[in-house]
């Protein structure tokens, strides 16, 4: 199974960091900046990638840590 990447993207609530493929938020954040730096850490922890929407939900960075 490929591993699911985390990803930063806005809610009514703050920033959130969502693995992909689920529904609820795995954590909840005041900035992006803070969603982005949660999402990096665990993407390396689980060797996957982060990847950070902007506010319109669009892909603005993404970061792999997958295995080589």
């Amino acid at each position: 199974m490929a591993n699911r990447s985390y990803h930063a993207v806005p809610t009514d609530k703050g920033w959130a960091v969502k693995r992909e493929g689920n529904q609820r938020a795995t954590s909840v954040h005041n900035t992006q900046k803070e969603a982005w730096h949660v999402a990096r850490e665990w993407a390396k922890k689980h060797e996957t990638s982060a990847v950070k929407h902007g506010m319109d939900g669009s892909v603005k960075e993404e970061s792999s840590y997958e295995p080589k």
